[in-house]
């Protein structure tokens, strides 16, 4: 039996505004923020993390609106083993598939933390998680991007318009080239051959190889895009499928090839971008 997704259980808390200031965890706690007094993440494997705190103890990168976290247990239970995707981890990435709000609160530990006590900062999307090869180990990161809720002018915060601003122009995608790529195949995805009818015409996505922004910087270029059917995108992007050397298309779950990548003669795909997302994902 599926478990329910707790609605009010993500989100913004009514009477905590952004900015506001707690004295200790239990604070945070009692006034609705962060539930757990200790962990970091809060939330299940089932329902999804409804919020984080950052307390300056791992290796993540705190760039203000933008967030790549490292999760819980990142040097693995003997400081080398694998992290593993369980628990918070995992609550993490149900967030992420299901496109629940996580609230992020920072402690003093943290760089652009407040001088004592604990911040809440608001609400971000987990847009991506991927594993990383360190030190001979595996280690989950995810990337969480601020969210903006509509506010009346007067009570804007000072520098909201410079920060969406920010945002905005931090991935500079080329609209024309993710077009042309889509026309090529004339909407219909590589892997599956489906094209998708919608009252505004065909529909496809172009999907990034090597995905675009910290921390993998992938390049928006011809040779790192595919036409894909949502469905195909987000196994790509989630690692549920990779291109082999020879063009197969391999599910990883189960290591079988369910097709071969569908290819024009005008698409200048290179191996390149599909190495590197094999070494991504095929990590065992």
């Amino acid at each position: 039996m599926t478990t329910p997704i707790v609605k009010n259980r993500f989100g913004p808390v009514m009477g905590v505004r952004e900015g506001q200031i707690f004295e200790n965890r239990m604070a945070l706690s009692l006034a609705g923020v962060h539930a757990p007094t200790q962990n970091g993440i809060s939330g299940t494997q089932v329902v999804g993390c409804d919020s984080i705190v950052l307390n300056g103890a791992y290796s993540d990168e705190d760039h203000g609106d933008l967030i790549i976290y490292s999760g819980e247990n990142p040097r693995g239970g003997s400081g080398t083993d694998d992290q593993l995707l369980v628990g918070g981890n995992l609550a993490l990435k149900v967030s992420l598939d299901n496109g629940l709000p996580v609230r992020v609160t920072r402690g003093s530990g943290t760089a652009g933390g407040p001088a004592s006590g604990y911040r809440y900062d608001g609400l971000y999307q987990v847009v991506r998680i991927s594993p990383n090869r360190e030190e001979g180990r595996i280690v989950w990161r995810y990337r969480l991007e601020k969210l903006y809720q509509s506010l009346p002018a007067e009570v804007q915060e000072p520098g909201a318009t410079e920060r969406r601003l920010m945002i905005s122009e931090r991935i500079v995608r080329d609209a024309n080239l993710a077009a042309r790529i889509k026309k090529l195949y004339d909407f219909s995805c590589q892997v599956c051959g489906e094209s998708l009818p919608s009252p505004d015409g065909p529909y496809a996505e172009a999907a990034h190889i090597r995905p675009l922004g910290a921390p993998d910087d992938g390049p928006d270029v011809e040779e790192n895009l595919l036409c894909l059917c949502p469905n195909h995108h987000k196994l790509l992007d989630n690692g549920g499928l990779v291109v082999d050397k020879d063009w197969g298309v391999r599910l990883v779950v189960d290591d079988r090839i369910i097709g071969t990548l569908t290819l024009k003669p005008r698409h200048r795909l290179t191996q390149e971008n599909l190495q590197w997302h094999r070494e991504r994902w095929l990590t065992t």
